[in-house]
Protein backbone atom coordinates (compact mmCIF):
# COMPACT_ATOMS: atom_id res chain seq x y z
CA UNK A 1 0.00 0.00 0.00
CA UNK A 2 1.31 3.32 -0.61
CA UNK A 3 -0.16 6.93 -0.05
CA UNK A 4 -0.73 9.79 2.00
CA UNK A 5 -2.19 12.86 1.21
CA UNK A 6 -3.42 16.06 3.09
CA UNK A 7 -6.61 18.36 1.73
CA UNK A 8 -8.11 16.16 -0.22
CA UNK A 9 -11.47 16.84 -1.92
CA UNK A 10 -12.86 14.85 -4.56
CA UNK A 11 -11.76 11.46 -4.81
CA UNK A 12 -12.46 8.66 -7.01
CA UNK A 13 -12.10 5.21 -5.53
CA UNK A 14 -11.27 2.59 -8.17
CA UNK A 15 -11.20 -1.01 -8.10
CA UNK A 16 -10.16 -4.04 -10.23
CA UNK A 17 -9.48 -7.45 -10.24
CA UNK A 18 -9.20 -10.78 -13.10
CA UNK A 19 -12.57 -12.77 -13.96
CA UNK A 20 -12.98 -16.23 -11.82
CA UNK A 21 -11.27 -19.24 -13.90
CA UNK A 22 -13.43 -21.04 -16.28
CA UNK A 23 -16.03 -23.11 -14.19
CA UNK A 24 -16.28 -21.06 -11.17
CA UNK A 25 -18.47 -19.05 -9.98
CA UNK A 26 -17.96 -15.11 -10.65
CA UNK A 27 -15.91 -13.23 -7.97
CA UNK A 28 -17.94 -10.35 -7.01
CA UNK A 29 -16.44 -7.26 -5.21
CA UNK A 30 -17.64 -4.57 -4.29
CA UNK A 31 -16.73 -1.25 -3.23
CA UNK A 32 -18.67 0.04 0.43
CA UNK A 33 -18.07 3.91 2.09
CA UNK A 34 -19.43 3.90 5.86
CA UNK A 35 -19.57 8.12 6.61
CA UNK A 36 -19.31 8.87 10.38
CA UNK A 37 -20.21 11.42 12.70
CA UNK A 38 -18.37 13.88 15.16
CA UNK A 39 -20.68 12.46 17.79
CA UNK A 40 -19.38 8.78 16.92
CA UNK A 41 -16.64 8.60 14.50
CA UNK A 42 -15.90 4.77 15.51
CA UNK A 43 -19.60 3.51 16.19
CA UNK A 44 -22.10 3.12 13.81
CA UNK A 45 -21.54 4.62 10.44
CA UNK A 46 -24.63 7.38 9.40
CA UNK A 47 -24.33 6.39 5.91
CA UNK A 48 -23.34 3.46 3.89
CA UNK A 49 -22.91 3.72 0.40
CA UNK A 50 -22.62 0.26 -1.62
CA UNK A 51 -23.54 -0.65 -4.68
CA UNK A 52 -27.46 -0.20 -5.47
CA UNK A 53 -27.76 2.89 -3.18
CA UNK A 54 -25.97 6.37 -2.73
CA UNK A 55 -25.50 9.01 -0.33
CA UNK A 56 -29.10 10.71 0.63
CA UNK A 57 -26.91 14.42 -0.58
CA UNK A 58 -25.51 12.92 -3.60
CA UNK A 59 -21.98 13.51 -2.58
CA UNK A 60 -20.66 9.60 -2.86
CA UNK A 61 -21.76 7.49 -5.83
CA UNK A 62 -21.01 4.38 -6.93
CA UNK A 63 -21.26 4.82 -10.99
CA UNK A 64 -19.64 1.51 -12.22
CA UNK A 65 -20.30 -1.60 -10.18
CA UNK A 66 -18.87 -5.02 -12.08
CA UNK A 67 -20.06 -8.60 -10.62
CA UNK A 68 -17.48 -10.13 -12.58
CA UNK A 69 -14.46 -8.07 -13.36
CA UNK A 70 -14.37 -8.60 -16.82
CA UNK A 71 -13.71 -5.50 -18.48
CA UNK A 72 -10.72 -2.96 -19.38
CA UNK A 73 -8.54 -1.69 -16.38
CA UNK A 74 -10.92 -0.55 -13.48
CA UNK A 75 -14.26 -2.20 -13.43
CA UNK A 76 -15.94 -0.63 -10.44
CA UNK A 77 -15.24 2.82 -9.14
CA UNK A 78 -16.96 5.29 -6.96
CA UNK A 79 -16.84 9.21 -6.49
CA UNK A 80 -16.52 11.09 -2.77
CA UNK A 81 -16.72 15.01 -2.83
CA UNK A 82 -15.66 15.08 0.71
CA UNK A 83 -15.41 18.84 0.37
CA UNK A 84 -19.48 19.13 0.11
CA UNK A 85 -19.85 16.67 3.25
CA UNK A 86 -21.66 18.44 6.20
CA UNK A 87 -19.95 19.62 8.63
CA UNK A 88 -21.31 16.71 11.34
CA UNK A 89 -19.20 14.20 8.91
CA UNK A 90 -16.01 13.66 9.84
CA UNK A 91 -14.87 10.18 9.14
CA UNK A 92 -15.29 7.95 5.93
CA UNK A 93 -14.15 4.97 5.64
CA UNK A 94 -13.88 3.04 2.54
CA UNK A 95 -13.40 -0.79 1.88
CA UNK A 96 -14.20 -3.52 -0.19
CA UNK A 97 -16.39 -6.75 -0.22
CA UNK A 98 -16.56 -10.22 -1.44
CA UNK A 99 -19.63 -11.26 -1.84
CA UNK A 100 -19.64 -15.27 -0.56
CA UNK A 101 -22.80 -16.71 -2.97
CA UNK A 102 -20.58 -19.09 -4.72
CA UNK A 103 -18.79 -20.56 -1.15
CA UNK A 104 -15.46 -18.37 0.77
CA UNK A 105 -13.41 -16.44 -1.01
CA UNK A 106 -10.65 -14.86 -0.22
CA UNK A 107 -8.66 -11.96 -1.82
CA UNK A 108 -5.62 -14.10 -1.74
CA UNK A 109 -7.69 -16.34 -4.69
CA UNK A 110 -8.69 -13.64 -6.77
CA UNK A 111 -6.03 -12.40 -9.53
CA UNK A 112 -5.23 -9.31 -10.46
CA UNK A 113 -6.95 -7.63 -7.46
CA UNK A 114 -6.04 -3.70 -6.80
CA UNK A 115 -7.69 -0.29 -5.65
CA UNK A 116 -6.74 2.91 -6.33
CA UNK A 117 -8.05 6.12 -4.64
CA UNK A 118 -6.64 9.39 -7.18
CA UNK A 119 -7.76 12.95 -7.32
CA UNK A 120 -8.02 14.28 -10.92
CA UNK A 121 -5.12 12.76 -12.20
CA UNK A 122 -2.94 12.37 -9.14
CA UNK A 123 -3.34 8.77 -7.76
CA UNK A 124 -2.94 9.10 -4.22
CA UNK A 125 -2.88 5.72 -3.08
CA UNK A 126 -2.85 1.89 -4.36
CA UNK A 127 -2.70 -1.00 -2.87
CA UNK A 128 -3.10 -4.94 -4.23
CA UNK A 129 -4.62 -6.32 -1.15
CA UNK A 130 -1.51 -8.47 0.02
CA UNK A 131 -2.27 -7.48 3.63
CA UNK A 132 -5.77 -9.24 3.52
CA UNK A 133 -4.78 -12.64 1.11
CA UNK A 134 -7.24 -14.33 4.03
CA UNK A 135 -9.91 -12.06 4.39
CA UNK A 136 -13.18 -11.78 2.82
CA UNK A 137 -13.84 -8.13 3.17
CA UNK A 138 -11.30 -5.17 3.89
CA UNK A 139 -10.75 -1.97 4.96
CA UNK A 140 -8.65 0.87 2.13
CA UNK A 141 -8.41 3.65 3.36
CA UNK A 142 -10.25 6.75 5.91
CA UNK A 143 -10.61 9.75 5.21
CA UNK A 144 -10.61 12.30 8.48
CA UNK A 145 -11.79 15.93 9.00
CA UNK A 146 -9.19 17.87 10.46
CA UNK A 147 -9.99 21.23 12.85
CA UNK A 148 -9.49 23.33 9.59
CA UNK A 149 -12.34 21.71 8.12
CA UNK A 150 -10.12 19.92 5.50
CA UNK A 151 -9.91 16.60 4.60
CA UNK A 152 -6.51 14.05 5.22
CA UNK A 153 -6.60 10.49 3.43
CA UNK A 154 -4.99 7.64 5.77
CA UNK A 155 -4.23 4.63 3.93
CA UNK A 156 -6.56 1.88 6.36
CA UNK A 157 -5.41 -1.98 5.16
CA UNK A 158 -7.01 -4.43 7.54
CA UNK A 159 -8.56 -7.13 6.61
CA UNK A 160 -11.99 -9.00 7.98
CA UNK A 161 -13.64 -12.60 7.91
CA UNK A 162 -16.81 -11.60 7.86
CA UNK A 163 -19.81 -11.22 4.93
CA UNK A 164 -20.68 -8.37 3.37
CA UNK A 165 -23.70 -7.13 5.37
CA UNK A 166 -21.44 -7.08 8.47
CA UNK A 167 -18.78 -5.87 6.88
CA UNK A 168 -20.52 -2.31 7.14
CA UNK A 169 -21.20 -1.92 11.04
CA UNK A 170 -17.64 -3.48 11.64
CA UNK A 171 -15.56 -1.29 9.03
CA UNK A 172 -15.24 1.93 10.92
CA UNK A 173 -14.18 -0.40 14.68
CA UNK A 174 -10.91 1.11 15.70
CA UNK A 175 -8.20 -1.55 15.83
CA UNK A 176 -8.34 -3.74 18.88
Amino acid sequence: MSGLNKDVGKVEVALKWDPAPAGEPAHDLDLVAAVFTADDPHGAPAQLVHFGSRSPDGTITLHRDSRTGQGFGYDEAMTLELDRLADRYVRVVVGVAIQQGGGRVVFGRIAQASVRVSQGYTELLTDDFTAASDATAATVVEFVRDASAGWTLHPLPRGFDTDPQTFGSLMGAPRA
